[in-house]
């Protein structure tokens, strides 16, 4: 055999493959930013509907204040819109797909993208849970029960790169 794959050019390869998917994804985030839309939960979105109050007026209660729908309808975690949500998603995710590449920088960026992959599993759930709902329709409960799956193989993926490489034996 002409060439021995080492651990070292394993993870690097590795690493390099979860950045490609990191930067793909993170660039079709600002491209198509409505296919991001659906896996971000409601109680997050200042701008979401509360099915719980009736819609606003003019944005502002009658203390001339604003409304509670306009300031995340009284859900504490509403701290930006969906689409701002989408974007620093996008950001993260491009930034991770950098940091992975460098060495010195891949045990960290690693367990950082394990956890980013871990929390999005709360928007993926959320997501299923709303395609199955009244509103839902095929299309969605099948994209939604095929995406939630894929969330374990990429934290298990991203996982393994904080392992040092293996060292071959001299």
């Amino acid at each position: 055999m002409l060439f021995r794959w080492s651990g070292r050019a394993v993870q690097t390869l590795s690493a390099a493959g979860m950045s490609a998917l990191l930067l793909t994804s993170a660039m079709k985030h600002f491209r198509e930013p409505r296919f991001f839309a659906q896996v971000v939960p409601d109680y997050l979105c200042r701008d979401a509907p509360d099915a719980n109050r009736e819609a606003p007026e003019a944005g502002a209660d009658s203390a001339g204040g604003v409304s509670p729908e306009h300031d995340g309808g009284g859900r504490p975690l509403a701290v930006m819109t969906r689409e701002e949500w989408i974007a620093v998603s996008g950001l993260l995710e491009a930034g991770a797909a950098v940091v992975l590449l460098i060495p010195a920088t891949r045990r960290v960026a690693a367990t950082a993208v394990t956890g980013m992959f871990a929390v999005f599993v709360a928007g993926h759930v959320d997501a299923l849970r709303r395609s199955y709902g009244p509103t839902g329709s095929p299309a969605q409960r099948r994209a939604h029960t095929v995406r939630l799956p894929l969330q374990l193989p990429l934290i298990l993926w991203a996982w393994s790169l904080r392992n040092a490489p293996v060292r071959p034996r001299q």
